[in-house]
């Protein structure tokens, strides 16, 4: 046999093998595969945060829903306001159902807006569910002169933000586009030190932060009334936030429709996706799972315990809100579009 004939079958053999181990291991079944492998749950944000606290608190509850009982690993990978291991999860997480991420709602119109910094097509992730929608709420210090979103418009303000496409950014831009408001927008802070930021006074407001995210952080901040509730957004009726102006019932009819798109990805609140192309039926069994262990009444007396918001949505119905969002005009879009570009 000729040398350059052995190195030729060798290589051969190598794709023979590879494509058979690839084989053997989509043909476990779903019990099989997780006995062996951990599920790694990566969540967008540091510690401590709202996507942390419930990944936790899900970690403890969906292994025994899941067929093969794994172990399931809580890592953080926080930067750039998700972007960071969004990107990751689409690029190089494994497509085997090993891993699921807890994302920002907040990037899932990126590829609608023209960010080059998600490598990611949003319609391709696999979708398991969300915990809860996110009503997102701007506050101010109790020392602060504001007490309602009216009395800043027309006036220099200052918000804090955690990066260009967090909801701490784009919530008070928006406000800007739709309101008449002149937030100017610092960005660089963590999540906590965005808090602190209001709390020292660097900043005077921090819009975009979802109510039970901070409930859950600062409990003080509401039982003791350290800070000013001046507006919500969304597209429902919040019992205790009545009362708290909301900014789409404040703006015109055509301005309208941007608060209502950025009020779709609120709904999606706290979501969590797996990576493209992971085999059918183990999304069906991380979809069964997730289902089943935010239902669980150990789980919602853990979240009662930590004023914790549960209002979950299916993995079959995230993928309904992002055809819903993908659909939305052209002339919706492109307003969006101009204000994200004016977060830089």
């Amino acid at each position: 046999m000729k040398t350059g004939e052995g190195a030729g079958l060798r290589r051969l053999g190598v794709v023979i093998w590879a494509l058979t181990t690839t084989s053997v291991a989509q043909a476990q079944s779903v019990e099989q595969f997780y006995r062996k492998v951990d599920l790694s749950l990566v969540v967008a944000s540091g510690a401590g945060g709202g996507y942390d606290t419930y990944s936790r608190a899900l970690a403890r509850h969906i292994s025994r829903h899941l067929s093969g009982g794994p172990n399931v690993i809580v890592k953080n990978m926080p930067g750039a306001a998700g972007l960071t291991a969004t990107n990751w999860l689409y690029s190089i997480a494994p497509r085997d159902g090993s891993h699921m991420l807890a994302t920002y709602s907040a990037l899932f119109d990126a590829n609608l807006v023209g960010n080059e910094r998600a490598k990611f097509d949003v319609r391709k992730f696999n979708w398991v569910g969300s915990i809860a929608n996110s009503p997102l709420i701007c506050v101010t210090w109790h020392t602060s002169p504001y007490r309602d979103i009216r009395q800043m418009i027309g006036k220099p303000v200052t918000a804090g933000a955690t990066g260009r496409t967090a909801k701490s950014a784009t919530t008070p831009l928006l406000f800007n586009e739709v309101l008449g408001t002149q937030f100017k927008v610092i960005m660089g802070y963590t999540t906590e030190g965005n808090t602190l930021a209001l709390e020292r006074g660097e900043v005077d407001a921090v819009c975009g932060i979802g109510l039970y995210t901070l409930r859950a952080s600062h409990p003080d901040w509401f039982t003791q009334k350290k800070v000013s509730i001046v507006a919500q957004t969304g597209l429902g009726v919040v019992e205790e936030l009545k009362g708290v102006p909301n900014v789409l019932d404040l703006v015109s009819a055509g301005d309208r429709s941007i608060l209502e798109y950025g009020a779709m990805l609120e709904e999606m609140g706290r979501p969590y996706v797996a990576p493209p192309e992971v085999p059918a039926e183990r999304i069906a069994a991380l979809r069964q799972a997730f289902n089943k262990a935010v239902a669980d009444p150990a789980f919602l007396a853990e979240m009662e315990k930590m004023g914790m918001n549960v209002a979950p949505i299916t993995g079959e119905g995230m993928e309904g809100y992002i055809a819903k969002l993908y659909a939305y005009p052209p002339e919706v879009v492109r307003r969006v579009a101009a204000m994200y570009g004016a977060a830089k």
